[in-house]
């Protein structure tokens, strides 16, 4: 039985998936003991920000917001969760305005900290109570009614040069096999049609006996009619066991993500990534050449695999050769999709105490040849689609009030029908008649 407090509360969720994910388990816990959730900030009594430190920009935000905060509701506790929350520089800079930073990784111990703000006494019985040694272990408050997000683990063993994750967020620490089925299992009885795992390092998944293609293969047994996606591989990591696993489970989506970083060996040593561009291009050929083509749950026409990426620009010391580098890697690897991003220092990084000598307009020069190179490549992918039939899970309506969703591929699709009503979060089967750098348009068939 939930405990009555008359008590609201908002979350700001800045950052990735796993951010979005936590903030799930975060409205979870709160309201399952007597909070009430609230889309107007204005009118909470807790206000929690959920941060993200990867990028500078996303740093910023939290500068910009919290004063908005204070000036719009200035009787509001402000709780301060995520990647941020450990940073020393960042707690220097805004502690006045902060009132309780609180790791997510402690939420079994947020009753006591709310305890001492609010003086409430919180219900020992509820089961969320229960999980006091894994916060992963709370049931979340799922924001989708057709798409969840499963973290099948936190942290990062990797200390890549640049990045804060391993800092922020802990070794890593994975969930078992049969919690996760579990909670799987349970998604799809009722309905759930997309189901994404995500961690760090998805492919560093460890339990038992079990890694991560064994993890995939026993998603993929669960009965009924959905679709498998998963985030982030780690390329040191991407093993021929997976890659024929993922060729060969007819739910598993033809779409894999592989962060290159950079197309350079120097710096993707300096960046202390563990591989070198020549391993990686052999991996985009596998990939492309065991999962293109691949049979697919309901779906008709046989599609190419897509690949995605990210890739930093402007890391310390990175030369106007070595950036030829990774457009030639764009170029080879033809990618159907890549997140470019200037690189920004990181407070207790390694990188951090490396001079940031690429000027920023140059950061910009060279981000925007990517994105070049990156439209024609995504293009030319898309127009092999055309007159394709696709299989398409509706995600609702666009701006202009067409259905849009997408297929296994990743790709975005506007569904050019008024008439007919759709449901989101719906299979639908449609004939794609047109092709845009990254997107499709089509009809019902």
């Amino acid at each position: 039985m939930k405990k009555e407090n008359n008590k609201k509360f908002y979350i700001k969720t800045i950052g990735c998936q796993m951010n979005k994910s936590d903030s799930e388990r975060l409205s979870a816990f709160l309201e399952g003991n007597g909070y009430k959730e609230t889309s107007k900030r204005n009118e909470a009594d807790l206000i929690f920000i959920n941060t993200c430190g990867v990028r500078q920009s996303a740093e910023d935000r939290i500068y910009g917001l919290i004063p908005g905060i204070k000036r719009e509701n200035p009787n509001a506790k402000i709780i301060l969760t995520g990647c941020l929350v450990n940073r020393t520089d960042v707690r220097r800079r805004i502690e006045g305005s902060v009132d309780l930073w609180f790791p997510i990784v402690d939420l079994f111990n947020l009753d006591k900290e709310l305890n001492k703000i609010w003086d409430i006494n919180f219900n020992k019985n509820d089961d969320n109570f229960s999980c006091r040694d894994d916060y992963l272990k709370v049931s979340p408050k799922i924001d989708s009614s057709f798409s969840a997000l499963i973290p099948i683990g936190n942290g990062c063993n990797n200390f890549c040069s640049y990045c804060v994750v391993p800092y922020a967020r802990g070794r890593e620490k994975y969930r078992p096999v049969k919690e996760i089925i579990k909670e799987i299992r349970d998604l799809v009885k009722i309905g759930y049609k997309e189901i994404t795992l995500i961690a760090q390092n998805v492919n560093s998944y460890s339990s038992s006996s079990t890694d991560f293609s064994d993890l995939l293969k026993k998603v993929n047994d669960i009965e009924g009619n959905f679709w498998i996606r998963f985030i982030t591989s780690h390329p040191k990591d991407m093993s021929d066991k997976l890659i024929n696993t993922i060729a060969t489970c007819e739910k598993i989506c033809s779409h894999i993500h592989l962060p290159a970083q950079s197309g350079d060996n120097k710096i993707l040593e300096a960046m202390n990534r563990k591989y070198t561009i020549e391993h990686y291009k052999k991996l985009i050929l596998k990939i492309r050449k065991k999962c293109s083509l691949k049979k697919f749950i309901l779906q008709e026409d046989l599609l190419p695999v897509s690949i995605s990426t990210d890739l930093i620009v402007g890391f310390p010391g990175e030369t106007k050769k070595q950036f030829e580098n990774s457009k030639k890697l764009f170029k080879e690897a033809k990618y159907d999709l890549a997140y470019t991003a200037q690189y920004s220092p990181r407070y207790g990084t390694t990188a951090y105490k490396l001079e940031d000598n690429v000027g920023k307009k140059e950061k910009e020069r060279r981000e925007n040849e990517l994105l070049n190179i990156l439209k024609k490549t995504a293009e030319t992918n898309n127009e092999k689609y055309l007159g394709k039939r696709v299989l398409v899970l509706v995600e609702g309506k666009n701006k202009k009030g067409f259905y849009n969703g997408k297929t296994c591929t990743y790709k975005n699709v506007n569904i050019i029908e008024n008439n007919k009503k759709i449901e989101k979060g719906e299979f639908i089967m449609v004939k794609i008649i047109k092709t845009m750098d990254f997107g499709l348009e089509g009809v019902l068939i």
